[in-house]
């Protein structure tokens, strides 16, 4: 394709609207373009020097007006240089690695990237979340050299790898998510599929758990790929959750029987129509021991070598993100004790199980934004040996939540009815959650509704015990962490993990 067709197609991407149902026009436009020419140099990339100069002053204006400068200068270069992604990471990374899913891509990244630097490796890594090609170009900006560590939002995925034109590919699951911006999570396997099924390079770390990512790797088409996944079956759910996406196949569209169900959809599958199954991992997690919300153990098979992994991040989702970091590590040729030293040491990323202290309260920071995600996390908190559970509880329908909140009506809040001393239900739709949890059962005596987030919080705070547990959707994190932030107990959300803490110490 001319370049010039290229840019004016990219450039049509770029002004697609930030939010709503753009999966299909997307991938149209990825599949047209195809993937850019292959290559990488250290040397400085052709970008023009006034170019980067505006990229400067973007990032000065952003700070200015207390914004993290994540992604105003991306948004800038590519609205000025269509090409400017292909051209960054071209001239600036030696290798590139692509994080996608719908949940833990923010963890996973920022894990694999910490196993990098143990390694000795330079690591230029999207900060905070910015997963739009504009965060990504930002990124890509500030890098002098070294390995690209990428998070992508799942319906730009397919752009943003014909650009950069990755080495390693990870993809971790889909759920049903903001149904309003990305569709059924069929748009988004579709998309995903005509993507590998093109001229696409490099390696697939895949998901064997999940149904629809696992099938990724078995098109015949397109790039090799490596599976992790779950083999303690002794963590498999008693039955089906009701909210389970994936549960036919997606090569006959026959139904799914599992020998063993870990998390929604995921486990250990088998289409007794056409025969498709699990493929079997490479990297593969047994022994899990899951600690409530303190962490986790677990022993992770990779290839011949074993290690034991400690995690100070709560749930199995969390042992899925730990294993997805592990898998893109080896696919790089790291070995296990890099991998082993930073797992043990990952302090989580902001609202990803983040524990701040407010005054004599410690504040556990949990992000919620779909029925997979919500039923994980009363699975997680059912487990957790505390007498009662103090909440704080945020629902926002902001675009980047997604305007339909009916997903709590999937969520499988009953199981939490009789453990709850108290909850405070925030943000702009706190009634409508106060409603769902009332008919989960929970006790109307003991909840109390502030949509106004400082509000919420202060209440929150004066309910609880000597522990809170914050169940924000994606805006009303933002909005909290702002709140914290402004009382001066934590850092800006863009800055970085805000509060490391010690196994063993106070918060």
């Amino acid at each position: 394709m001319r370049p010039e067709n290229r840019d004016r197609l990219l450039r049509n991407a770029w002004d697609l609207p930030p939010f709503g149902d753009r999966v299909g026009a997307i991938s149209e436009i990825a599949q047209t373009i195809g993937p850019a020419s292959r290559g990488r140099s250290t040397t400085a990339g052709s970008l023009p020097y006034t170019l980067r100069t505006l990229a400067g002053a973007a990032h000065h204006v952003s700070r200015a007006r207390g914004g993290g400068a994540t992604t105003l200068p991306g948004l800038v270069v590519l609205q000025r240089a269509p090409q400017a992604l292909r051209v960054l990471s071209q001239y600036g990374l030696e290798r590139c690695v692509l994080v996608s899913g719908t949940n833990g891509k923010t963890t996973t990244a920022s894990m694999i990237a910490a196993i990098l630097r143990e390694a000795g490796y330079t690591v230029v890594h999207n900060r905070a979340g910015a997963n739009t090609p504009f965060g990504v170009a930002t990124a890509l900006l500030e890098a002098d050299g070294g390995v690209g560590v990428l998070e992508v939002d799942e319906a730009w995925l397919p752009i943003v790898t014909a650009e950069v034109c990755p080495d390693i590919i990870v993809l971790s699951n889909l759920f049903r998510d903001r149904l309003d911006g990305y569709g059924e999570l069929d748009a988004l396997a579709v998309a995903w599929e005509a993507m590998i099924s093109g001229d696409l390079e490099g390696t697939l770390v895949l998901n064997a758990d999940d149904p629809t990512i696992a099938g990724l790797g078995a098109m015949g088409a397109g790039p090799a790929a490596s599976f992790f996944g779950i083999e303690d079956r002794g963590l498999g759910l008693p039955g089906t959750e009701h909210a389970a996406d994936s549960m036919r196949c997606r090569s006959c569209d026959g139904v799914l029987r599992f020998d063993a169900r870990m998390l929604s959809h995921m486990g250990h599958h088998r289409c007794d129509s056409c025969g498709a199954e699990r493929p079997r991992p490479g990297v593969t997690a047994d022994d899990v021991l899951i600690d409530g919300i303190s962490g986790s153990r677990f022993a992770v098979g990779l290839g011949a070598d074993r290690l034991e992994a400690r995690l100070r991040l709560p749930g199995l989702y969390n042992v899925y993100n730990a294993l997805a970091a592990a898998a893109a590590a080896h696919a790089l040729g790291i070995g296990p004790l890099p991998i082993g030293r930073a797992l043990a040491a990952f302090a989580p990323v902001f609202g990803r199980g983040e524990r701040i202290r407010a005054g004599s309260t410690d504040v556990v920071v949990l992000l919620m934004k779909n029925p997979a995600g919500a039923n994980e996390l009363v699975r997680t908190l059912g487990r957790d040996d505390a007498p009662s559970l103090d909440l704080l509880m945020l629902l926002n329908d902001g675009q980047p939540d997604g305007r339909d909140v009916s997903w709590i009506w999937d969520a499988d809040f009953e199981a939490l009815g009789p453990r709850i001393g108290s909850v405070v239900c925030g943000g702009r739709r706190a009634a409508e959650l106060a409603l769902r949890l009332k008919y989960a059962g929970w006790p109307t005596s003991r909840m109390l509704v502030e949509p106004e987030i400082r509000g919420a919080l202060d209440r929150a705070i004066e309910a609880a015990g000597d522990r809170l547990i914050a169940l924000p959707t994606y805006t009303a994190l933002l909005e909290l962490h702002t709140e914290l932030s402004g009382r001066g107990l934590v850092s800006p959300f863009w800055a970085g993990s805000s509060s490391p803490v010690r196994p063993g110490q106070p918060v």
